[in-house]
């Protein structure tokens, strides 16, 4: 990736504004199209959504996007849609016991609405305050009910796979157990043991650092600083790790980039969370026994995932869908140039980009806020910060915004699981290409939000505001 620094923020003002025209043209076409009976929306097939029964985690993102588009545009229309949609639909999400996808499908919903009534955007009605606060003290708890141990007071939540495998993508559900413990929530085990979702978050945290990140240390010989194995295998009789795995990715021994960018997204927000953190609330592992330690465990590994992105992404910071993908051969030095979504050997990701790109601009930020005179942590801030700008510019234009009224995503050339070829192919080259998913869309638009206040200076845009 070339990291420009000549991108100055304010340069993206008119690609953000195209973001949200294209958004709400292609919001309105899914809304007055899309079936709520059959579930939810996940990719599209010919610009027209389709569903994917697997575990309906993207319902969430569905109505986060209407209320992010309120957020950045004001259309009253969007609110109110999105207001009684997550009444009528979301409430199985916050008690389903079998997923890992509460910080996906109820943060951007319940979370995102109680943040806009906080900050004054929506009436403030109490009766309905007191409903989303419910809503996401009971989804934190049930998230980290889904538990397993591992000796050493080291854990995780379990991908919907079962308790033995621990996924990368699961790093942004804690947002849901931040949320629930910032509201007051706590889990209530046997015997009214009270589980602290602090504790909780940093067990699971710590856990996919140990075993979903590499960090160069020689422990395979496959460990390269900052790669992110998408899931990990244990022996849940005896808690010992197994193995590397991949859902989705090309091989246990390659990055599959999206869930690469959830950790490089998942960890600066955490870190920001944390940020808020007194000591006097925290009660952590001897590992970790303090939020100081938090802190500084969290900016490692953002730092490592975040260098890795930079050094194993094209030059305008948008992702093949595996760094290892084997057709990237045939496209020489993929990593000195743009990506090329119209190639014929393998699909990019752009969703990868959008959540990468949103760690990369936080993680910079921190750094730059936290450097107390080091030049040197400064210096990494700004760059990781413009390696941010440089992704998102490349996002908010042609070709990844669709020129077809008619379609109803927002951001093209995404890539959902690509080994199970689930993903349109529109020619007889067999790559998938111009299509759209729900969390690409999301996460454009969550990122062009957090820039659009940037650049407006208004209230900083996280999802602990709440």
């Amino acid at each position: 990736m070339i990291v420009s620094n000549d991108v100055q923020i304010g340069r993206l003002r008119p690609h953000i504004d195209r973001v949200f025209e294209v958004a709400d043209r292609s919001t309105g076409n899914l809304s007055r199209a899309w079936d709520a009976t059959r579930g939810a929306p996940v990719f599209t097939e010919r610009g027209v959504y389709t569903t994917r029964g697997w575990t309906e985690w993207t319902q969430g993102f569905q109505y986060g996007n209407q209320i992010y588009l309120f957020d950045a545009t004001g259309s009253s229309k969007w609110i109110e849609q999105a207001r009684r949609s997550v009444v009528q639909h979301m409430y199985p999400h916050l008690t389903h016991t079998g997923v890992h996808d509460h910080g996906f499908n109820n943060v951007s919903t319940y979370g995102n609405l109680l943040r806009l009534m906080k900050e004054g955007r929506i009436e403030h009605t109490e009766w309905e305050a007191e409903f989303y606060r419910l809503a996401l003290r009971v989804t934190g708890a049930v998230q980290a009910a889904r538990f397993t141990r591992l000796p050493d007071a080291l854990g995780y939540v379990p991908s919907f796979n079962g308790a033995h495998s621990l996924f990368a993508d699961t790093i942004r559900s804690m947002r849901a157990l931040a949320v629930s413990h910032q509201l007051g929530g706590v889990l209530m085990g046997e015997q009214d043991e009270r589980i602290n979702l602090l504790t909780r978050i940093v067990q699971h945290a710590e856990t996919t650092a140990r075993y979903n990140v590499y960090y160069g240390e020689g422990r395979d010989s496959y460990d390269v600083r900052g790669r992110v194995v998408h899931e990990s295998l244990f022996n849940v009789a005896s808690g010992s790790y197994r193995a590397p795995s991949s859902q989705q990715g090309y091989s246990p021994f390659t990055t599959w980039t999206r869930g690469h960018a959830w950790v490089l997204c998942g960890y600066p927000e955490l870190l920001e969370f944390f940020d808020t953190i007194d000591s006097s609330e925290y009660q952590g592992p001897a590992y970790l026994a303090t939020v100081e330690e938090v802190r500084a465990r969290f900016v490692e590994v953002s730092r490592a995932a975040a260098d890795f992105y930079i050094e194993h992404t094209p030059s305008d910071g948008i992702p093949y869908w595996d760094t290892g993908a084997p057709g990237l051969e045939k496209l020489g030095d993929w990593r000195s140039k743009p990506a090329d979504p119209f190639n014929p050997f393998e699909p990019v990701d752009s969703s990868s980009a959008a959540i990468g790109a949103q760690g990369l601009l936080r993680l910079g930020r921190y750094l730059m806020k936290h450097a107390n005179g080091d030049s040197d942590t400064a210096d990494a801030g700004r760059r990781y910060y413009q390696a941010g700008i440089t992704a998102a510019e490349s996002l908010f234009q042609s070709p990844y915004l669709p020129e077809d009224a008619d379609h109803q995503g927002i951001l093209l050339h995404s890539v959902y699981h690509r080994p199970n070829g689930w993903d349109y192919e529109p020619d007889e080259t067999g790559v998938p290409r111009g299509e759209a998913c729900m969390w690409g869309d999301y996460h454009l638009l969550e990122l062009a939000t957090y820039l659009k206040r940037e650049i407006e200076e208004g209230e900083y845009l996280v999802f602990f505001n709440v």
